[in-house]
């Protein structure tokens, strides 16, 4: 359980980097883009990373499981693909909360999702269980 909860945070940090990074993806409440509340901000990115955790601990796997002769076919390459849809899916879910998460096109769903899953494995790495 705990590891869980580093990963919401883990998702929170690299989410609030790659929405200073890219201007097409923003994290918003109620449809406006969030301002200088600072708790609202972090509460929101929390909210997001929550979604983004629950949809890669459930979604993700299936994902894998049905998807995986292209995998084999592209040679890995369909994870890009398959990373944005599940990024378009959050986005898609939070939207309906009244936090949520915005992304202007596909393209940026794809570049965000690699840089996301970058940033995620860099900043997890202190989180790690060491054997």
């Amino acid at each position: 359980m705990v590891a869980f909860g580093w990963r919401i945070v883990v998702n929170a940090i690299a989410l609030w980097i790659v929405d200073a990074l890219w201007g097409s993806m923003r994290v918003v409440t109620n449809g406006h883009v969030l301002v200088n509340d600072l708790l609202t901000r972090i509460l929101a990115y929390l909210v997001i990373g929550l979604v983004l955790a629950l949809v890669n601990a459930i979604v993700k796997p299936l994902v894998h499981v049905v998807a995986l002769p292209l995998y084999i076919l592209t040679v890995g390459l369909f994870s890009l693909i398959a990373n944005a849809l599940l990024l378009k899916l959050v986005s898609w879910l939070t939207g309906h909360m009244g936090v949520g998460l915005q992304i202007d096109s596909f393209g940026t769903a794809v570049g965000a999702a690699l840089v996301l899953a970058i940033l995620t494995a860099i900043i997890s790495i202190p989180f790690r269980k060491r054997s």
